[in-house]
């Protein structure tokens, strides 16, 4: 991946809608130049997915928050890994270091169904010693952009 590339990808995140001959412009390539560097992201697996970004407000999940979970150990990790795979609230799991054996992040309509969220489905998991949730008040940055990264 060579610094086109990276141009691409960068104005990609930021105006992904825009055609090749527009992305092809940003960048001083041609339309089919654009289309074979794109074709290679994709193949190579540094263009993992083409998406759109939803305000969750206005789709009805205005709540955000952070749960960090303890395991028992080792052993339950694919277990709980698989559940919370399964769970359309939960939209990030990460395995971190410190006292926590993973981090969530969750987005819901309401308080009440993060509860049923945190109580029903995630402490319910086999091998879940303790959890801590964190409610998000504001987010002053939320971005994927990681091509826009130096």
């Amino acid at each position: 991946m060579d610094h086109i590339d990276r141009k691409i990808l960068h104005h990609l995140q930021r105006k992904g809608r825009d055609s090749y001959a527009e992305i092809g412009a940003a960048v001083d390539l041609s339309v089919s130049a654009v289309n074979e560097r794109l074709k290679k992201l994709e193949a190579s697996g540094a263009l993992a997915a083409w998406s759109v970004v939803v305000d969750p407000e206005l789709v009805g999940r205005p709540t955000l928050a952070f749960v960090s979970v303890a395991l028992g150990g080792p052993s339950h990790d694919k277990a709980f890994v698989r559940a919370v795979s399964a769970l359309p609230d939960v939209l990030e799991c990460h395995h971190v270091t410190g006292s926590w054996s993973y981090l969530l992040k969750i987005r819901v309509a309401t308080n009440a169904a993060l509860e049923r969220v945190v109580v029903e489905r995630i402490k319910s998991v086999p091998g879940v010693v303790r959890t801590e949730t964190v409610i998000a008040l504001s987010s002053a940055k939320d971005t994927h952009c990681v091509a826009c990264l130096p």
